[in-house]
């Protein structure tokens, strides 16, 4: 069996990571689509002979207009605000000295050439000294109407939606997947950010505005494990 040799193989990944490396820079990724979640039910009682209770949906005599059924419209208010700040110090020292006396012999130090041989002494010095600073902050206001995908049996709702912009300079992502609970849903069929359970948000673009602000594919190698030096 033939083997290629290295060098005939490296053009052929060298473009395969050039291309990847321009598809993604300046875009934004998705998240998949969420799969149903599969609840754990609770065994129920089984009804009594002459009980007037029987399983099956609820009857709603006065309804409003919040979500509550699979394929309903809830609309989410984006309230994200992030801010860490990391700072670390460390310093060691540490000194050592052994001094051995210089042994005698019938009273008389043992020399050879008039220099002591059996004496020694020894001195280490050991230190380190680090910092590390690292601060992030991040704000996302906004809505975002999503579609209720699932009902759970506990009441809970499992809601996915995006929205797409297509600008002058560029294309505008918003997605956002998670779990609300129908309690925290206000009167006007609006829930914040903060109470969705799970929650994947993802923001970005692409384009030439998107584009400009990102690293270039040589940059990005020279920053990445593959570079030794």
């Amino acid at each position: 069996m033939s083997r290629t040799p290295f060098f005939r193989q490296l053009p052929v990944a060298l473009c395969a990571v050039l291309s990847a490396g321009c598809t993604l820079a300046g875009d934004v990724r998705p998240y998949a689509p969420m799969a149903p979640i599969q609840p754990v039910i609770a065994p129920s009682a089984a009804p009594t002979a002459g009980a007037i209770y029987a399983a099956g949906p609820g009857l709603n005599l006065y309804g409003d207009r919040r979500a509550r059924d699979v394929g309903d419209l809830l609309t989410i208010t984006l309230i994200e605000n992030t801010t860490a700040t990391t700072t670390a110090s460390t310093a060691i020292q540490k000194d050592s000295k052994l001094d051995v006396g210089t042994p005698t012999l019938f009273g008389a130090p043992v020399t050879l050439g008039g220099k002591d041989i059996l004496g020694a002494s020894a001195e280490s010095s050991r230190d380190f000294n680090g910092k590390g600073n690292s601060a992030q902050s991040n704000r996302l206001q906004g809505s975002l109407t999503v579609t209720v995908i699932q009902r759970l049996p506990n009441g809970n709702l499992v809601v996915q939606g995006q929205k797409n912009l297509r600008l002058n300079q560029g294309d505008e992502l918003v997605q956002i997947q998670g779990v609300v609970r129908a309690a925290d849903i206000a009167p006007d069929n609006t829930i914040a950010s903060s109470k969705v359970a799970d929650a994947r948000i993802a923001y970005g673009g692409r384009g030439a505005v998107a584009q400009s602000n990102a690293m270039g594919w040589l940059g990005r190698f020279f920053n990445s494990a593959f570079a030794l030096f």
